[in-house]
Parts: C-alpha cells; structure tokens; sequence
C-alpha cells in the first residue's frame, strides 16, 4: 500500500513563499510520476505542477509557471512544491498524487494514490 503524507501548509502574506513536501511509502517511488493539485472552496480540483520518475521532466499550470517549482528527491522518498510570489488566488487545499505512470499527468484521474491535503491560506 502506497501512503503520501504532506506538510508544510500554513498561514502567509502575499509575496512570501512556502515549501510543501510530500513523503510517500513504499520501494517503488522512483518508478512514479508525482503531482501536485490544489482545490479551493467550491471549485473543482486543478493541476498544479507534476515531475516524472526521475524529475528531469515538470510542468506547471499556466498560473503557477515561474512562481512554484516542484522537485524531487527519490533517495527520501520525497516530492517537494516551492511556491514563491504566493498570491491570495493561491488560497487552497493543496494535495499530492502519484501515478504509476512514471511520465508526467496533469488531470486527476490519471493518478491512483493521493494524500490527505496541506491548507494555504495566502493574505493580502
């Protein structure tokens, strides 16, 4: 059984930055695409930013692009989210996904495991 924990949500003003993580259990990390999504109240899930198995390949939502960065590190068994330029639209429940399809997905049917979700409240 596959398990992601994520942390390091939290309360920030605009401009700041956070880093969220995503630690997921299991041997066969290295062999999964990794994704982040957010969902904010009342609206659907969206994309956000996904990695493939080795991270050399990412892609981002047109709202997050050079902003947020995901990374990878298969050694901890973790996908981390560098969100930078944080803006209050940043507001959300932001969740972590693994597919294993070791290629980048970007829709939310595409992965099988899924965390429990991290809050972002961003201020204005």
């Amino acid at each position: 059984q596959v398990k992601l924990v994520e942390s390091g949500g939290g309360l920030v003003q605009a401009g700041n930055s956070l880093r969220l993580s995503c630690a997921v259990s299991g041997r066969t990390f290295s062999r999964y695409g990794m994704g982040w999504f957010r969902q904010a109240p009342g609206k659907e899930r969206e994309f956000v930013a996904a990695n493939n198995w080795s991270g050399g390949i990412t892609i981002y939502a047109d709202s997050v692009k050079g902003r947020f960065t995901i990374s990878r590190d298969n050694a901890k068994n973790t996908v981390y989210l560098q969100m930078n330029s944080l803006k209050p639209g940043d507001t959300a429940v932001y969740y972590c996904a693994a597919s294993p399809d070791p290629t980048v997905r970007t829709v939310p049917s595409e992965y099988t495991y899924w965390g429990q979700g991290t809050q972002v409240t961003v201020s204005s």
